[in-house]
């Protein structure tokens, strides 16, 4: 782990993409933002790991058969005169 000293208004660059700026401290709490291009997800770590389990549970649930849908999907029948 890379561990910095910054300042306000100073920042830290990842990559030639992603650039993350001390905002300001206030109450034992840093302000970061984040600037990234629209590709890249920015994401607390919380709501990045409740992203993580939900695409596993989705990954494991069964697939459902296509007669299934076919079922709950009204067919609008043509008229053949």
């Amino acid at each position: 782990m890379l561990v910095l000293t910054r300042r306000r208004g100073e920042s830290v660059t990842i990559g030639p993409d992603i650039r993350i700026v001390v905002l300001g401290l206030k109450s034992g709490q840093v302000r970061l933002g984040i600037e990234a291009p629209p590709a890249v997800a920015v994401h607390r770590e919380e709501v990045y790991t409740r992203i993580q389990e939900e695409n596993r549970l989705a990954a494991n649930t069964q697939a459902v058969p296509l007669e299934a849908f076919r079922r709950l999907i009204p067919i609008k029948r043509r008229l053949v005169s």
